[in-house]
């Protein structure tokens, strides 16, 4: 069995915050992995997404990176759960095409790809069923005479700018940890930190680059 990996640990702003998504939760549950089976860890990859349509693999351009890497040490990329490549298992089978195994910390090492597809595609089947149970629901509710959402304005508009500021804050604490660790390599001036984050490939809340204001306004929130 290889003995080197890197790691691929993946977050977005809906994702930040529920149990055992966070960085630094895949990031332990990695090391225990690599420590448990011998492993040596080559580096690892941050992706943090935002939006819609992110399964898209020019669109994850950590993962491309982390591609690239593996095959070039021809070893493996570990993550933490397979809902951290995706949850989509046709995105999941285009990833087995570029010919680089995967490791599951969840799942173990000894977990071969037609497993990770049979995984990938039962919680396809789940996440569909729910959707479909929770439209029949809303109908059934609509046709009992419920209304649906808030029917006083001034409410809706105090949900939505909570919301709006609960999305700004779980992202900032998402990008938060790799602003440290690029300050821990050495960058010391918002400028220096915003080239690390373009660097590294991370987009800003709204899909951007980042500058000083924006990184500024992440520590503000920190």
């Amino acid at each position: 069995m290889p003995n080197e990996v890197f790691f691929y640990i993946r977050v977005s702003t809906a994702q930040q915050g529920r149990s055992g998504l966070g960085i630094e939760a895949q990031r332990q549950a990695l090391q225990h992995f690599a420590r448990a089976e011998g492993i040596e860890v080559l580096g690892e990859y941050v992706e943090v997404e935002t939006g819609k349509g992110t399964d898209a693999l020019e669109r994850r351009p950590q993962l491309k990176t982390a591609l690239a890497s593996a095959k070039k040490h021809r070893c493996h990329i570990a993550v933490s759960k397979l809902d951290r490549l995706s949850r989509d298992v046709h995105f999941i089978s285009g990833l087995m095409a570029h010919k680089v195994p995967f490791w599951v910390a969840e799942l173990g090492s000894d977990v071969d790809p037609f497993v990770l597809h049979l995984f990938a595609a039962l919680a396809e089947k789940e996440r569909a069923l729910i959707s479909t149970r929770t439209r029949q629901a809303l109908a059934a509710a609509k046709a009992r005479g419920v209304t649906l959402g808030n029917p006083r304005l001034h409410v809706a508009r105090k949900t939505a700018v909570e919301t709006v500021t609960s999305s700004a804050d779980k992202f900032a604490a998402n990008v938060l940890p790799i602003i440290r660790e690029a300050q821990k390599a050495g960058a010391t001036t918002l400028r220096d930190i915003a080239s690390a984050l373009n660097a590294r490939g991370v987009a800003t809340a709204r899909g951007g680059q980042w500058h000083a204001t924006s990184v500024s306004n992440i520590l503000e929130r920190a």
